[in-house]
């Protein structure tokens, strides 16, 4: 169940964090409430998720998939481009998130 939590978590971050630039500052209403709703929602889950997993794992996991996730909705939803660096980096990021599950025995099913 704490796998499930930790899923919650990470969509609420990047469906907040991704909202942050339509709230244009907290100037727009709608988007800045799904920002505090996502936040909320996210910090809500990732500390039940603690209750199984270590801290820094279940962290790593967190923002490790968030940044890959907001990197593709920022591509999706603003058209953001992508260069060859940036995709390198993001894709590091996926595989130390990868070894952590397939190789730390911090992190169990």
């Amino acid at each position: 169940m704490h796998w499930v939590y930790l899923v919650i978590a990470i969509i609420s971050e990047v469906a907040a964090t991704s909202a942050l630039k339509a709230a244009e500052g907290f100037t727009r209403l709608w988007p800045s409430l799904l920002v505090a709703a996502g936040y909320s929602s996210s910090f809500y889950f990732l500390s039940l998720t603690l209750r199984s997993f270590p801290l820094g794992v279940v962290y790593a996991i967190w923002s490790g998939v968030g940044v890959a996730l907001i990197t593709l909705a920022g591509w999706v939803l603003y058209q953001q481009r992508l260069d060859a660096g940036a995709l390198v980096g993001i894709a590091l990021i996926v595989a130390g998130v990868i070894v952590l599950n397939l190789f730390s025995k911090s992190v169990t099913l």
